[in-house]
Formats: structure tokens, C-alpha cells, sequence
């Protein structure tokens, strides 16, 4: 019973904290899932997360379906979805209309805008456990010329990222896998 307790905790709090949507949400389910309850580790979070990208719709739900999948089954999947979902709509129609009346008020504007460097702090943290990782497991050159190479891909030469996620995954089945133990 304390298992999908936990799976419904975990999820809600991530999300209904993560105001910005997938991109604020995503550190904060890191924590949940990584750091206080194990449900992954840090290198499976980065494949769930490089997977998820790959793939149409929200990250947040992605993260969710495996995760609650993975813990507790079709169960899990549901209890995690719910989590994810639920409280963001309910949410969602109640503050819209809120803020659409209060739209002008300084107040209003000023939350909006304050939280924008909390959520960006939040991102760079995620960015650099993301990168140890990675440094770790494929070398800190290795790790550089991929991220080198990503970054011109996609500002560059406007390649969608979830083809560049592709086209890591497809290297580093072929290059990486014979390179690292």
C-alpha cells in the first residue's frame, strides 16, 4: 500500500511544484525519483529523459508512465499518470481564469517573473548532474564532442532534437558500446 502512496506523493508533489511546465517539472521529478524515493538511478533517469524527448507529447507524462510502470505495473502507470495530470488540469481551468482577471495587476505580474530564475537555477543544477553523469560514463571529451556536436545540429543546422537524440542513440550503440566497459 506504501508503494503506490508513494508513487502518487512522489508525482503530485513534483508536479504540482513544477510551475513552467515539463522543462520546471523535470528537476523536480529528478529529485523525487532519483534522489529521495531510488526508484532509477542517475544514468537510467538520463536514458528515461533522452527517450522521452524523442518521442511525441509532454515529458512529464513520459516520465511518469515509465516510472509508475516500472514500480507497480498498468497500476503504477495509472497512479503516476493521475499524479501528473490531474492536479495540472484542475489547476490549470482554476489559476487561467483567475489570471485572466487579474491579468494587469502587478502582482500577478511580478510572480510570474520572479519565478522564471528559480525555474532556470533549477535547470543548470539538472544540466550539470546530467553532465557528470556523462563524463562518468563516456569521458569528459567524448561527452564534450557529442554535446558539441548536438549543439550545432540543432542551432545550427536546425536538426529537431528528438533526431539528434536519435542519432546519439544510434552511436552510442555502434561507437560507444565497443569503447565503454
Amino acid at each position: 500500500m506504501m508503494d503506490w502512496l508513494e508513487l502518487l506523493l512522489g508525482f503530485f508533489v513534483a508536479n504540482v511544484l513544477g510551475y513552467g511546465g515539463g522543462p520546471a517539472s523535470i528537476p523536480l521529478m529528478y529529485h523525487e525519483i532519483v534522489d529521495r524515493y531510488q526508484w532509477t538511478t542517475d544514468e537510467q533517469f538520463s536514458n528515461i529523459l533522452a527517450l522521452g524527448n524523442a518521442l511525441p507529447g509532454p515529458i512529464a507524462t513520459k516520465i511518469a508512465a515509465f516510472v509508475g510502470y516500472d514500480q507497480l505495473g498498468v497500476i503504477g502507470m495509472i497512479i503516476a499518470l493521475a499524479a501528473t495530470v490531474v492536479p495540472s488540469a484542475v489547476a490549470l481551468i482554476f489559476l487561467l481564469n483567475l489570471l485572466q482577471k487579474h491579468r494587469t495587476s502587478p502582482v500577478v505580474k511580478g510572480m510570474t517573473l520572479l519565478v522564471q530564475p528559480i525555474i532556470a537555477i533549477m535547470m543548470v543544477l539538472l544540466t550539470w548532474q546530467m553532465g557528470s553523469t556523462a563524463f562518468e560514463s563516456a569521458g569528459i571529451w567524448q561527452s564534450l564532442a557529442i554535446a558539441a556536436v548536438a549543439y550545432w545540429l540543432m542551432e545550427r543546422k536546425k536538426v529537431h532534437p528528438a533526431i539528434v537524440i536519435c542519432i546519439a542513440f544510434v552511436y552510442g550503440g555502434l561507437v560507444l558500446s565497443h569503447v565503454i566497459i
